[in-house]
This record gives C-alpha cells, structure tokens and sequence, in this order.
C-alpha cells in the first residue's frame, strides 16, 4: 500500500541534542492537530464501455466492406457481406429434401423397413443439429448467436417429441396392436419436421453471412488483438473491464487468434480475400464511456468501496490528472502483477486537465494508468509524523518526552498518509514526541 498525506507538514519543535561534535541522532517534534488523507495507488487500465468483434460464420470470401476503419456506426448497422458458397449450397440442398419430404405425403414403398427409416431420420437431425450449433458458435453478435442456439434447442426438443411418438407407433405395428398406416404418418410428420428443422438452420447461417454490429461504436479491422497479436480472454478482459463490459458474451475471437498472426503481418481481411469460419473480419468499440480497471492489494481493497473518489495519472498524458469514482469492487481475488493476491476494482474515468489547465486528451481503451484512491480522511485530528510511530510487544506506539525524559506510550492509530498519522488515543496535542531514532530511546532516558 502506498500512502499519501493530504495535510502539511508537522515542524520540528526542538533541535537535535549535541553530545561532543556529532550530532545525536534523536530528534523532537510536537503533535498538533491538521488534516491527514489516506490515499491506496494501484495500477490500472483504461477499459471500454464494451466491443464486439464480428467473425465469418462459415468458409468464403468477404464479399463487402460496408464501412471504413474509424467510423461511428449505430447498432443493426450492415457492416460487411460474406459470400459462401458451401453455405448456400447445403441451404439448396435442405431446401430440396423439404421440398422432397413434402411431396412424398407419407408414403413409402412397399417392403420399406420402418425401423430403418426412422434411423436414418434420427441421424440426419443429429447431424443437422451438431451443424446447426457449431455454425452458432462463430457467430459474434451474442444477441444472433444466443437467438440461433435457443432456436436449435427448442427445435431439438420438437423433433424428439415427434421422434418419440414416430417410434410407439413402429413399435406398436410391430406387436401388431396398431396399423401400419399409424406408424407411416407418425414417421411421415417426424421426416418433414427434421426437414423443415434442417432448412431454418442453414437458412440462419446465410442470413448471418451479412454481418451487423451488435453495439454502437467506432470501426476497427480485425479482432481486438494484444500488441503482440494474441486475443486471449485475459488481454481482452482487462480491455473491457467496464461495468457494462460485454466478455465474454459480446465478444468472441477465432480459436486462431491466440498464437497471434507472424510479426509484420496485417491480420485485416481484404475485400475478395478467404476466410475460413470464425476468421475475425471488424471489431466494434463502444467508448461512449471510458473506465478503468485497477488491481488493488488484498491488504487495502477492505478500504475501498463504491461511490469512492479517485484521481487518475496515465503514463500516455504526463502531466495530467484525470477523475474517476468506484463503480464496484469484484468479490473473486485474481493474481495481483506483483505475484501476490489482488481484487479488481472498477471505476467510471471522467476528463482530465493538465497543471495549466489545459483540457487532456481523451484516453484510449488498454492505456495504462495509476489510480489514486482516497480511502480515508480526517480534518482537526491530532496527528504526528509517521516517524513516531513504532511497534512495541504488537503495539503501535510513540516515545513521548516528559519534564525532559522519553516515556514510552501506546496509541491507537488512525488515518495513516504518508507524513503524517492521526493518533486516535494516547497523544495529546501539544505533546513533545520523538521524531527520529527511535530505536535509540529508552524509558526514562534524559532527552534534551
């Protein structure tokens, strides 16, 4: 914890004792009252209101480029064409086995093997539903994504209803209870439902060929990969660390991208050039509202709460100070950069101004910064200089000096800055106390 004093400083009232021609090593000053603030530093980053990187849902080309790198777009707004032909070819070939299934009527031939047929019909959906889910999960808008996999579940569910009923009535015109005609029209509805299911998912997956941003935000090609390439969910996570942060539902990268692409290569996809399925393509970043993500030590995050002021530095504005206040304070601990244990603590960053007065430049998402938190404070408090304070048999402590001798006195310590400490009990204002050395004091020792 690094502490800061938020009152002046506590004058030295004596000079130090001589003995001979070396200058003693203890030295007085007297506790009075002032203001004394308690300020925690903790590095932070700047974070994104949320982003979303939008990805080829199926192999092809990218057909369009609907929008320019920077630009401002609205939600719903078309920002690029995928052309897939393996994809609109399997959505011709649903579309002509529906077709199939619905001119058949629920007739079969003569000497067919019912349970064979209702196999073949289980298999098919299975696959079409492992297709149907994989297809989703390349998917980048999470609104798109999660509407395609409800509909697949829901559709799963339908098809086991009719499957499960398609098979009692197999069953029961093989123990000769029922008719045939009763196990062709259950088997009849189950083949045109598994096509009909078939159809609407390859359907899905051209529609989300024509790629929409999920979010309001500023265009930028590619994914929202790290300096060195890599989009891991950690990089990513401290980049939208924002209350509103969309991870890791708002934003999915391809399983690729965590090796990073080779040094010197642009992973921007042209237009006409190949994609494969889950291939980033753009990535949308919503910086309506800047925030901050800082780690702060578990020895000082019981200190912090929301609603909580802070000043912000960034090492990209030196010289400027930014506002920020305590949004929420995370319950789960993550490894601190230090190597200890830290809580993530996330703000809201107002504007800046440098010591001129000067407006500062917007901030970036990722940008490094330091927070300076004002955990405690109290104005009119007795306070003496943090040197005073020692620790004495597990108690704080401060030597004060009575009719010229040192008397060892415990205290109860308040706010603690970086000068200065408020003393709560056990020092008076006004009293001599030992400034320096110590270690070197003794009870009852003459202190001039």
């Amino acid at each position: 914890m690094i502490l800061l004093a938020g009152a002046a400083l506590l004058a030295l009232g004596a000079t130090a004792a001589s003995c001979g021609d070396e200058e003693s090593a203890v030295a007085l000053g007297n506790a009075s009252r002032g203001e004394v603030a308690e300020v925690v530093d903790a590095p932070a980053s700047v974070t994104a209101k949320a982003a979303a990187t939008l990805t080829s849902p199926a192999d092809g080309t990218l057909a369009a480029m609907r929008v320019r790198p920077g630009e401002t777009v609205r939600r719903g707004q078309v920002l690029a064409v995928i052309d897939s032909p393996g994809a609109r070819q399997r959505l011709a070939q649903a579309k002509a086995a529906l077709d199939a299934a619905k001119r058949a009527g629920g007739g079969f031939g003569g000497g067919v093997n019912l349970t064979t047929v209702q196999r073949n019909t289980d298999k098919a959906a299975a696959a079409a539903f492992d297709a149907a889910r994989t297809a989703a999960g390349k998917i980048a808008d999470p609104q798109v994504r999660g509407a395609l996999l409800a509909h697949v579940d829901a559709a799963e569910k339908q098809y086991d209803a009719a499957a499960r009923a398609a098979g009692q009535a197999v069953r029961a015109v093989q123990r000769g209870v029922a008719g045939l005609s009763s196990a062709v029209s259950a088997l009849s509805a189950a083949q045109r439902l598994q096509a009909q299911q078939a159809y609407d998912l390859a359907k899905s997956t051209v529609d989300a060929l024509t790629l929409r941003a999920p979010i309001p935000g500023v265009v930028q090609l590619g994914g929202a990969a790290s300096p060195a390439g890599g989009a891991s969910a950690e990089a990513l996570a401290g980049l939208l660390g924002g209350a509103n942060a969309q991870l890791p539902a708002g934003v999915l990268t391809p399983p690729s991208a965590a090796s990073g692409p080779a040094a010197g290569v642009d992973v921007a996809v042209p237009v006409g050039g190949v994609v494969t399925a889950g291939a980033a393509i753009l990535t949308v970043v919503d910086v309506s509202a800047l925030g901050l993500v800082a780690e702060v030590d578990e020895t000082d995050v019981l200190l912090v709460s929301p609603g909580l002021s802070a000043t912000v530095e960034l090492d990209a504005a030196t010289g400027a100070t930014y506002t920020g206040e305590v949004r929420s304070v995370d319950v789960l601990p993550t490894a601190s950069a230090r190597g200890g244990v830290a809580y993530r603590v996330r703000l809201s960053l107002g504007d800046g101004q440098f010591g001129d007065g000067r407006d500062a430049p917007a901030p970036r998402p990722g940008m490094s910064a330091v927070v300076h938190l004002q955990v405690r404070e109290a104005a009119d408090a007795v306070t003496v200089p943090a040197a005073a304070v020692f620790s004495a048999d597990g108690r704080d402590a401060v030597w004060v000096v009575r009719d010229g001798r040192a008397e060892r006195v415990d205290v109860t310590v308040g706010v603690q800055g970086q000068d200065l400490v408020q003393i709560v009990s056990g020092v008076a204002d006004g009293d001599s106390v030992v400034v320096r050395g110590t270690d070197q004091v003794t009870a009852g020792q003459e202190v001039p």
